[in-house]
């Protein structure tokens, strides 16, 4: 591959995992599963709520981190400082869970919650072991939710974890392994709408 090729192949690649990172896969899915949930306008409310707790407060908390020098970018890519990152999360969706339900949420943002809370702990699990990719387990879970709240023709939407998979290990953050048991462990999100 020529350096020219290269470039472009890496400039592709950091567009892909930067466009589709987990705070703009989690906005774009979590309005839709909070709208599919409630029917009406209302969902896209509990929808950001979930977004905001899931992705958002999350994605500040490591650009908070990046900008004290704990961390050189928001990939943190050294597996072994991860953990912080995981507590917040886990606590940032477990509070807007908390509201969620004192807020008579619909049933299905609820759910979405829980399992995303779910594949948190897993997520921090595997990773006191082995490096696993939070990415594309977002965008697995994303695509998997949609598919269960709304339509199973969301299942094409399998191309952007795909995609999102392909950026990790072309920029070298991720193993083919450590994308596809992330995006198979985000599928996995979805038995809570089975078990529900």
């Amino acid at each position: 591959m020529s350096t020219t090729t290269t470039a472009e192949h890496t400039t592709l690649a950091r567009t892909v995992t930067d466009v589709l990172q987990p705070r703009n896969a989690l906005l774009a899915g979590m309005l839709g599963i909070g709208l599919a949930a409630a029917g009406d306008w209302t969902g896209l409310l509990w929808g950001f709520l979930g977004a905001l707790c899931a992705g958002l407060i999350p994605a500040g908390y490591i650009e908070w981190e990046r900008g004290r020098g704990t961390w050189g970018d928001r990939h943190v890519v050294d597996r072994t400082k991860r953990a912080p990152i995981f507590f917040v999360i886990l606590g940032s969706i477990g509070a807007g869970s908390v509201v969620m339900v004192l807020g008579n949420a619909p049933g299905g943002i609820l759910v979405a919650m829980l399992a995303l809370w779910v594949m948190t702990i897993g997520l921090l699990a595997v990773n006191t072991v082995w490096k696993i990719s939070v990415d594309s387990a977002v965008a697995s879970a994303v695509v998997a939710l949609l598919a269960v709240v709304h339509s199973p023709w969301w299942l094409a939407a399998y191309a952007l974890t795909v995609a999102v998979c392909w950026s990790r290990v072309a920029l070298g953050y991720h193993t083919v392994a450590q994308t596809v048991a992330g995006a198979a462990l985000g599928a996995a999100t979805t038995v809570a709408y089975v078990l529900g």
